[in-house]
């Protein structure tokens, strides 16, 4: 049997990598056979990569809401685009959620010329500069260019005093965030250089995905009991992690939901953030 990616390529269909991607939704292995054992009929010869997403999804969320918001991950780093302006904000909520200070969309004067720096961090006597590359498509691969790109930016603004936070430092790191694939040329790159790079599946045991499902940094776009509309209004309102409508229910009044939606909201941001997956190797 036959998959489609996104690209049009037509792959075997592996029925153990469907089961893995399932676990990975914090279901147990029993939760998962039932949801793989309803899936099989399903699929068919040709069947799309999306159209098998959407199954799986629809499958899990009838068995628990969590499980589908896990799973919806990857898409729902793609749902704060469509420019990635909310991604950069998630990524710095990410680094405050470490304990660093952030904010997004500054210019600074490198030794040769302006650098627009997506976010700047800090934490101790650490000043990271840290560039965000958004990507809308399902299996967009971040090509060598951008971190040589990258590492010639971060020469440029070292070794020169910035002040921010009320604090002056020099950039200590710089890091590039992407929500996409690297290429094997990128990684090597960045491993020569010793470069921070950051992306869905990279580095292995301390990629986003890995990240998120460890502590909860699951964006506001990953709760399916919101609408498109209602995340839409969540993100303008500055509601970027669901660890936010936790700690500030109020900011569920910018969607004027009744008790009844508030609650289910709540329910599932707060299982989502607390549930343990202890069983998944990460």
């Amino acid at each position: 049997m036959k998959v489609k990616k996104h690209s049009g390529e037509l792959v075997d269909f592996n029925p153990n990598s469907l089961r893995h991607s399932l676990s990975r939704s914090g279901a147990s292995d029993k939760e998962v056979n039932q949801v793989f054992d309803a899936l099989k009929p399903k699929i068919y010869d040709g069947i799309s990569t999306r159209e098998l997403y959407e199954i799986a999804f629809d499958e899990l969320k009838l068995t628990r809401n969590t499980y589908a918001a896990r799973y919806s991950l990857k898409k729902a780093l793609r749902d704060l685009g469509p420019e990635g302006f909310y991604f950069e904000k998630w990524v710095a909520r990410m680094f405050q959620e470490d304990g660093y200070k952030a904010i997004t969309g500054q210019t600074i004067q490198g030794h040769a010329v302006t650098h627009e720096i997506d976010v700047v961090a800090s934490k101790g006597n650490n000043l990271l500069a840290i560039e965000c590359k958004f990507r809308n498509d399902v299996d967009a691969k971040i090509s060598v260019t951008t971190p040589m790109y990258f590492l010639s930016r971060v020469q440029d603004i070292s070794n020169k005093p910035y002040t921010f936070f009320n604090k002056t430092l020099q950039v200590t790191q710089g890091w590039l965030v992407t929500n996409a694939y690297l290429t094997a040329d990128s990684k090597t790159f960045g491993e020569h250089y010793k470069m921070n790079l950051l992306a869905w599946d990279y580095p292995e045991k301390r990629s986003i995905k890995v990240i998120v499902d460890s502590n909860g940094e699951y964006p506001i776009t990953c709760l399916t009991t919101l609408s498109a509309d209602d995340k839409a209004r969540l993100l303008k309102a500055q509601c970027i992690l669901v660890k936010d409508v936790i700690r500030d229910p109020k900011f569920l009044q910018v969607i004027q939901a009744d008790d009844n939606k508030k609650y289910k909201i709540l329910k599932e941001a707060q299982e989502l953030v607390e549930s343990p997956l202890e069983h998944l190797k990460l």
